[in-house]
């Protein structure tokens, strides 16, 4: 289900009756209440006080107002709720969104469970829902993480870090990544455990632009990288048995996973759009089985 969707018609809900109670319920609601209280004045209070006293016309009066001009549970639950819906839909719209992490292929940079903070704002701002950017400002550097849409499935969300830029020649043969012509040196950085699967994999670090990270990559085994399907500008890669080269179109990104054999991205599926793009991840606020996980990532 589309949560941005829920999320606006609630706003839209709420903002009516905000609307309503604030001026036609409430208004209403307090008339209703001084003619009440006016009518109580003339009825009722003067032998009330005679037999009661001050205070108890008083503590009648306020248990009269009270009765009048308090919310219906149905408005309480809506109008009570915009300013907490307008706050919520406003940062998650433009400031920041969380993401949880479900799959390995951003091992070892991202965990599964990993509970994520996005910038929305960073690549500029852009209109809810339909995600067209409305302001400019700030673009993908080589190396980001990135939440973007799917392009096969726009309904999906997928992390992967950015390789390419447009116009970027990306090549991925023989498990070596080269961009431009110029090789991606790997520096070996020890071994990951996976505590899932209970085992050792080698680690590198590797620099792209200026984010110096670690990946996962296994060396020694046979690449060979092979389209699922056609996909747009699909002309501008060529695949060999040794893997894949593409020259990035203009307004897209080749996005790759830092677990580079458990990963599908560009690779397999082409071009990110720029249109796609969500936003950039940068925060690890929660993973309930490794609090040690909470922090700021590159």
């Amino acid at each position: 289900m589309n949560f941005a969707l829920i999320l606006f018609v609630l706003l839209v809900i709420t903002f009516v009756a905000w609307l309503l109670e604030r001026f036609w319920l409430r208004p209403q609601r307090l008339r209703d209440a001084d003619a009440a209280l006016g009518e109580f004045d003339r009825t009722t209070a003067p032998g009330l006080l005679l037999a009661q006293g001050a205070t108890a016309v008083e503590l009648e009066r306020v248990a009269l107002r009270e009765k009048y001009v308090s919310q219906p549970v149905l408005v309480e639950y809506t109008a009570g709720l915009f300013p907490v819906i307008f706050v919520v839909f406003f940062l998650r719209s433009f400031l920041y969104e969380p993401f949880k992490i479900p799959s390995g292929s951003m091992i070892p940079t991202l965990r599964i469970g990993d509970l994520i903070l996005v910038n929305k704002f960073v690549y500029g701002v852009r209109l809810p829902i339909v995600n067209q950017k409305v302001i400019e400002f700030g673009e993908p550097q080589r190396g980001d993480v990135v939440v973007f849409r799917f392009p096969r499935d726009p309904s999906v969300d997928y992390i992967k870090r950015v390789v390419g830029l447009p116009g970027d020649t990306v090549s991925y043969l023989n498990k070596h990544l080269s961009i431009n012509g110029v090789e991606v040196a790997l520096a070996a950085a020890g071994e990951f455990y996976d505590s899932d699967r209970l085992s050792y994999s080698a680690q590198y670090s590797e620099t792209l632009g200026t984010v110096e990270h670690k990946i996962l990559t296994e060396l020694e085994k046979p690449s060979f990288i092979a389209p699922i399907d056609r996909f747009r500008f699909m002309e501008n890669c060529r695949y060999s048995t040794g893997g894949v080269v593409c020259t990035v179109p203009p307004g897209h990104y080749f996005m790759m996973g830092d677990n580079r054999e458990n990963s599908f991205d560009s690779r397999f599926w082409g071009f990110v759009p720029e249109q796609n793009l969500v936003g950039r991840a940068f925060f690890v606020w929660m993973n309930f089985g490794d609090l040690s996980r909470i922090g700021r990532f590159r």
